[in-house]
């Protein structure tokens, strides 16, 4: 089978990742043409057509700028599109290009499937029309899209999510900490460490770094490390927070929470992956700081919650400073009963629990690749359970081990069969049937 997936930034280059590995496991003979990033490339073994870095932007002002190149890697999108056909076209988020291109293959009587839902529920709620139209099938990883795609008319499943493997894969292949603050180059090896996450993007870099460096420097009797995005480099950070000193850890982000006594985390999906490694957290947004941007903001934001944690377990897991509320000060305050033991940090906790028990232990990409090649006609081969523990570690090694480099035998070999097995269907609470 011939498939296209497209993914626009660094969080669906890993799961779109993750998603062909798992396609490969049940089609040994597919094929893969993608917009993506360095590990879908891994895992495809070639080269994507567009890589996401030329795709990523954030702000109506970014927009603007590069408007002429988002249009142009419109136009090869569905140009590969039409040469291509595709037996599926699989889109993960990155609504704004993927819901064009699935109108455009639509017209052309492509099946389009989309693995991880645009945040429709937050804003731009009128996206769903475009979704029920044009895309056949949905695969959700978060529970709670269930409810609200019901309230829409339309039928979504969730299939798990990708960051609870992932993180189980972290905390099972951690280092001691000695060796991790050695190899990184802390000064300080035994200061208890303050976790920054500041995003992924360069623009939300700049509009939150400075303000989480200044609330971690109100605690002086901790040091406090960025946990940088691959695909910025170390100087912009260091330019961004005028210190040449700062101390950037690349590539180790749940080694890093794991051993933090707190965080500082930017809105997004390393607000659940902080939570799911067990590190309180205070959750932080920051825009570029014109009141339009947050009058446009406060107007189209649809949800009582904007951090995964919140919305999954619907209540106040963690504190969110957003806007004009998100300052070193108010930062400060939320961050310092979560640096030492108190009812705050033990409520943090105990939703951390909910959280996951939420979430299931399905593994996401396995289960929606059974469900995309179900849809094509292919079966899964009986010889290659979707949940056994090698596949949940090959997935959230993000690709890292020997399946990804081709050495994996039974995946080679696999052949499909009609021999059916249960599905490891996640459980959802009634509560999830519901709109937040």
């Amino acid at each position: 089978m011939k498939y296209m997936l497209i993914a626009g930034e660094a969080s669906g280059d890993l799961h779109a990742s993750n998603l062909i590995n798992s396609l490969k496991k049940i089609d040994p003979d597919a094929d893969f043409r993608f917009f993506g990033g360095d590990l879908m490339a891994k895992a495809a073994r070639k080269n994507p057509e567009i890589h996401y870095e030329m795709m990523n932007v954030m702000g109506f002002s970014e927009v603007l700028r590069k408007l002429p190149t988002l249009l142009k890697n419109l136009r090869t999108a569905k140009r590969i599109v039409a040469e291509y056909r595709p037996d599926v076209l699989i889109l993960v988020d990155y609504p704004s290009f993927n819901l064009k291109l699935a109108k455009y293959a639509h017209s052309l009587g492509i099946k389009v499937d989309y693995f991880i839902s645009p945040k429709v529920w937050a804003w731009k709620e009128y996206r769903v029309k475009k979704i029920k139209k044009w895309v056949d099938n949905l695969y959700s990883i978060l529970p709670f899209e269930v409810g609200f795609y019901k309230r829409h008319g339309y039928n979504v499943t969730y299939v798990g999510n990708p960051s609870v493997q992932e993180v189980e894969y972290s905390m099972g292949h951690l280092p001691p900490r000695k060796h991790f603050v050695e190899r990184q180059g802390f000064e300080d090896k035994e200061k208890p460490i303050i976790a920054l996450l500041p995003g992924s993007r360069k623009g939300e870099i700049r509009n939150n770094l400075p303000i989480m460096i200044a609330a971690a420097k109100r605690f002086p009797d901790f040091q406090y490390a960025v946990a940088a995005a691959p695909a910025v480099p170390e100087k912009f950070y260091r330019e961004v927070a005028q210190d040449p000193g700062l101390q950037v850890v690349f590539g180790a982000t749940p080694t890093l929470l794991k051993y933090s006594q707190a965080a500082i985390v930017t809105s997004g999906t390393a607000t659940l992956e902080t939570a799911l490694i067990g590190t309180p957290q205070v959750v932080c947004y920051r825009g570029n700081g014109r009141k339009l941007t947050y009058r446009l903001m406060e107007k189209l934001l649809k949800v009582k919650y904007v951090s995964l944690p919140n919305l999954i377990v619907n209540n106040t897991v963690v504190p969110e400073l957003l806007l004009h509320n998100c300052t070193p000060t108010t930062i400060a305050r939320e961050l310092s009963p979560l640096l030492q033991p108190s009812p705050k940090r033990d409520w943090q906790l105990s939703g951390y629990k909910n959280l996951k028990r939420r979430l299931g232990n399905s593994v996401a990409s396995d289960y929606a690749a059974e469900l995309i090649t179900d849809s094509l006609g292919l079966t899964v081969p009986h010889d290659n359970p979707t949940t056994d523990k090698k596949t949940k570690n090959n997935n959230a090694n993000g690709n890292k081990d020997s399946s990804a480099s081709g050495n994996d035998n039974t995946r080679e070999n696999a052949r499909p069969t009609n021999r059916r097995r249960p599905r490891p269907r996640p459980r959802l609470d009634s509560s999830d049937n519901n709109e937040n």
